[in-house]
């Protein structure tokens, strides 16, 4: 019997011993219980990606709050520069807008025109009168020109001249302006406050007054801007001259 004992323990051994992986596996198990599930555990595969993504999880958990908070700020400040790299803000753009040059004066330029020499072009939008030379030239003014809502165009002549002119305002400016009531009767020729400045040239339409001037001004800085009731307003110094050199009859075109 004893011998017979000793024959199934040889054997087991030897299957133990002999016996494929897994089947080796089991017999442990079952004689010696060291494993859960019955199998020696298989070597763990790591993938490459997986490796470097679980590396970088372990050193984020590392990183102290106030690192943390440091990159956080340097990624919004980048973005931040970015987003201005982008869209400038409307203040760059206009701080980058070269500015405008001042008025040099009047000056002699080129200028195709049919017109005979002497005759007055005036431009709105460009807010310049053309005194034709002829030649293709003519003697360039920057002028102001009728705010909206008060610009005209057509053909007129010079009707009537005077130095140091009266002016009366209209009916209609006074009630856009009451403050003009004062003046009702009219501002003599001279006074500091009248608008037509120290010249005035009248522009009639056949015999009639349109109620429009070329004048001088007390208001400077308004030239090359669209600010008036429809006149055209001249730097006092330059309607002086043009003036001078213009007689009553000179054609006037304004477009």
């Amino acid at each position: 019997m004893f011998v017979r004992y000793l024959s199934i323990l040889a054997f087991v051994l030897v299957g133990l011993f002999a016996a494929p992986q897994d089947a080796n596996a089991k017999i442990r198990h079952y004689l010696f219980g060291t494993y859960d599930d019955g199998l020696d555990p298989q070597p763990k595969k790591v993938f490459a990606k997986k490796h470097k993504q679980n590396l970088k999880y372990v050193k984020a958990a590392k990183v102290s709050k106030a690192t943390k908070a440091k990159l956080a700020h340097k990624k919004t400040k980048k973005k931040s520069h970015k987003a201005v790299l982008r869209k400038p803000a409307q203040s760059a753009i206009v701080a980058a807008l070269p500015a405008k040059p001042a008025y040099a004066g009047r000056e002699q330029v080129a200028f195709a025109s049919q017109e005979r020499p002497g005759t007055i072009i005036i431009k709105t939008q460009e807010r310049a009168l053309y005194e034709v030379l002829g030649h293709g030239r003519a003697m360039r003014y920057l002028v102001a020109v009728g705010k909206q809502g008060f610009t005209w165009s057509g053909v007129a002549r010079v009707g009537m001249k005077r130095v140091n002119p009266p002016w009366t305002p209209p009916a209609e400016m006074i009630q856009r302006k009451p403050e003009l009531a004062k003046w009702a009767a009219g501002i003599p020729g001279g006074d500091p406050q009248n608008p037509l400045g120290v010249r005035a040239m009248y522009l009639y339409k056949g015999k009639y007054d349109t109620g429009f001037r070329i004048h001088g001004t007390i208001n400077p800085e308004s030239i090359g801007t669209a600010a008036s009731s429809g006149c055209i307003r001249m730097l006092n110094s330059e309607v002086i001259e043009l003036f001078a050199q213009t007689p009553v009859g000179t054609k006037v075109i304004v477009i």
